[in-house]
């Protein structure tokens, strides 16, 4: 099966490095024009862009800030002239001790919320008008498997925030639909990336690996495919599905 998304602009958030690095090469490999969002990583970023081409452009924003989603939307629809898929796979996971003191640990736990779930829900709103004004598109929202098994005491708020992710992508399959708006969640699980690095520092590789029903660690290239697949069309009819890429860790 091939799959052609010539003309088609795509904005992935978080797309500088990891998992969103991976999906926006998959999407350009398949002809996508693709904005390639980044917080600080402007180099890598724009080393990308370059990369996988077809028009393809860097777009630098703090999502950790309100104004942060609404300047990237500007930016990228001034600049692309349209936008029919918007991949919401920016986040931070933060560890976040419940002994820590309660001033710190609210910033900790505000801070996950405005990144992971804010971000992405202003992100969602501009997309909804946008996409109402021009006949439908679609959002691709990457969440977790900690939405649905929970996550350790340390990661409660990425796990909470995570959850919100879902319910936020149920929500507009439901009342966008007939618009001709579809919403998707992909539910990662323990994926071998920088951000993972320090839960590995933490808790160690093997942690991972005895969490899962497969001998490897997901790699980003393993959950890529499937965004290219929902951002096609061919699965329209799996909007407001929930797909889980996590090892088999709910059955190991």
């Amino acid at each position: 099966m091939q799959i052609d998304l010539t003309n088609t602009n795509i904005l992935v958030t978080g797309a500088s490095r990891g998992i969103g690095r991976a999906i926006a090469q998959a999407l350009a490999k398949s002809g996508a024009r693709v904005a390639v969002h980044y917080n600080s990583n402007r180099e890598e970023a724009e080393a990308l862009a370059r990369q996988i081409g077809g028009g393809s452009q860097a777009f630098g924003a703090d999502l950790g800030t309100g104004q942060g989603p609404l300047e990237l939307w500007k930016a990228v629809e001034e600049s692309f002239g349209s936008v029919e898929v918007l991949v919401n796979n920016a986040g931070v996971a933060i560890s976040s001790d419940i002994h820590k003191d309660d001033t710190e640990w609210l910033h900790d736990w505000g801070h996950t919320m405005m990144v992971n779930l804010n971000a992405s829900a202003l992100l969602c709103k501009k997309a909804i008008a946008h996409f109402q004004q021009r006949g439908g598109g679609r959002i691709i929202t990457i969440s977790s498997r900690a939405a649905f098994r929970g996550d350790t005491a340390d990661y409660m708020a990425y796990a909470a925030s995570k959850g919100g992710l879902v319910a936020l992508s149920r929500s507009i399959a439901r009342a966008f639909g007939k618009q001709g708006i579809k919403a998707f969640t992909v539910a990662p699980g323990f994926t071998r990336t920088d951000m993972a690095q320090d839960f590995m520092d933490q808790y160690g590789e093997a942690y991972a690996l005895n969490d899962i029903a497969l001998s490897q660690l997901t790699e980003p290239a393993d959950i890529a495919p499937t965004i290219v697949f929902l951002a096609s069309g061919l699965a329209d009819h799996a909007t407001g599905c929930t797909i889980d890429i996590n090892a088999g860790s709910y059955v190991h």
